[in-house]
């Protein structure tokens, strides 16, 4: 089982420290970040895209591809790249860039993503919201192919024997698609025969299990090698030495976060009582102790099977030490514990 770090590089006020972090300040935490998680022997670290003040990155190749040359084993993804609003030719030059950087290491996480700024600030109709991700991640996916480059559609200019560089180091990058959970992303992706991930924030975990089996049903169904069918899961997070530290060190961060999100988006109040709510062993939030974190992945593989993790750290503004002693104890203290009772989970059902 895969584990590492997703992040939005949250930029925004510090009720720890009283302040707002600059974007300058927190894109070069994140190169840090990626140094720390591969220093840790975590598998994957990837980067949300996002067009607005909250967050510092709008370019996560770019910083991609700096933590690229601080790190050795790491692989690298977008978390997500909003594929609607871009050109496929371009992600996937970028892409093949940072494979080439990083000696084969680049993801491609495509999705819709959960703001829509990008939409006007790049000329695109949000009527055409679903057209534009299905006509654009076909031809990401014709991209992927390599070779000559034939295709047409009706949002870009055909493609006549175009052929794209730089060749990445990989014989195909990677390419992931990301969903909150719908029904119809998880057939689109079975459909393909993509690897799904499931962003969970909310709810019970085991709940998603139902989607994920659907998925599964569905890729088998369309003919693809059900090794390849994998899922992953994104769910925010915090590790510290107490389950009682973690929390209290975390909710003012995630507080602040999700209050200010939602007066845009029609949420109420983030309590304490929600939080710890989340925290309790069926809950969405992976915060405590390595021990407790390392308990709720491992009921999550037993529940649905993932063959990736990644816990997204910190939500809202947090010390950077704090992230960092975060990223540490979850590589060197959660991953060898969650290994061992997943293969505990393997050899039990192999019997």
């Amino acid at each position: 089982m895969e584990l590492g770090i997703n992040t939005f590089g949250d930029a925004v006020f510090d009720p720890q420290t009283g302040k707002t972090i600059s974007h300058a300040e927190r894109l070069q935490e994140l190169v840090r970040e990626i140094e720390a998680a591969d220093r840790a022997g975590l598998d994957v670290f990837s980067i949300g895209e996002h067009h607005r003040n909250d967050y510092a990155v709008s370019a996560p190749d770019v910083v991609l591809a700096a933590g690229a040359a601080v790190s050795k084993n790491i692989r690298l993804s977008s978390g997500v790249t909003v594929l609607s609003s871009d050109d496929p030719v371009r992600v996937y030059e970028r892409f093949s860039t940072l494979d080439g950087i990083s000696g084969g290491r680049a993801e491609i996480m495509a999705g819709r993503g959960s703001f829509i700024e990008s939409f006007p600030l790049f000329g695109y109709n949000l009527n055409d919201y679903d057209t534009l991700f299905n006509e654009k991640l076909d031809l990401l996916l014709t991209l992927q192919k390599g070779g000559k480059i034939n295709w047409s559609g009706t949002h870009r200019t055909a493609l006549e024997n175009a052929e794209i560089f730089p060749k990445p180091v990989q014989d195909e990058i990677p390419i992931w698609i990301a969903s909150g959970g719908t029904p119809q992303s998880a057939k689109r992706a079975g459909e393909l025969g993509l690897p799904l991930v499931l962003a969970i924030i909310g709810g019970s975990p085991f709940q998603f299990a139902r989607i994920a089996d659907f998925y599964r049903q569905i890729g088998e169904a369309a003919g693809h090698d059900k090794s390849k069918l994998k899922v992953a899961t994104n769910s925010h997070g915090f590790i510290w030495d107490t389950d009682g530290e973690a929390r209290d060190l975390f909710f003012p961060a995630i507080s602040s976060s999700m209050t200010k999100l939602g007066r845009e988006r029609g949420w109420g109040q983030y309590t304490r009582e929600a939080f710890d709510n989340m925290c309790d062993p069926e809950g969405a939030l992976y915060v405590g102790s390595p021990e407790t974190v390392a308990r709720k992945i491992i009921a999550l593989y037993e529940h649905m099977g993932v063959e990736r993790f990644t816990l997204q750290t910190p939500v809202g503004t947090m010390p950077h030490e704090q992230v960092l002693k975060t990223i540490e104890l979850f590589g060197e203290k959660v991953a060898p514990l969650v290994r061992e009772g997943v293969e505990k989970i393997k050899a039990e059902r192999n019997k």
